[in-house]
């Protein structure tokens, strides 16, 4: 599995902590978020790593913003992207199972670097189910050709 990871501003601590547990699970990643504390635009940070996953450049992205709105919504205007705004283990795991998603925002304001990094680990591990959940799937991606 290779994961872009990236951030804003507002999602540096938690960044950080992701990068630590991606180097511990052996995951081969990029970051391509800021290294800055003034405010910057996330959707800057968040469109062009989404994209590269659009393009098979990444299997996975975890994105992070101060709430993790800005990057999720961003995310999700780039084709082929399913992207989850996550904040708690359940949802992390059934949005693996059920969606597919492959991207997880989670915001730095909202949930401590410890949760972060379980919901990451959970988000991380859990596969795809398919079977009826492919189909739902793939009328999400029928509507995306249009």
């Amino acid at each position: 599995m290779k994961v872009i990871l990236t951030a804003d501003h507002a999602g540096m601590t938690i960044r950080n902590e992701i990068k630590d547990l991606l180097a511990e699970m052996g995951i081969e990643y990029e970051d391509t978020g800021c290294d800055c504390q003034g405010s910057v635009d996330y959707p800057d940070y968040a469109l062009p790593a989404a994209e590269r996953i659009a393009k098979g450049e990444f299997d996975r992205g975890i994105f992070i913003c101060g709430t993790g709105i800005g990057m999720s919504i961003s995310a999700n205007k780039v084709k082929g992207i399913r992207c989850a705004l996550v904040h708690d283990v359940y949802s992390a795991k059934l949005t693996r199972q059920h969606n597919d998603s492959n991207v997880l925002a989670m915001g730095e304001r909202v949930i401590g670097p410890g949760l972060a990094r379980d919901i990451a680990k959970a988000w991380l591990e859990t596969e795809f189910d398919g079977g009826r959940h492919a189909n739902r799937i793939g009328k999400i991606s029928t509507y995306e050709e249009k």
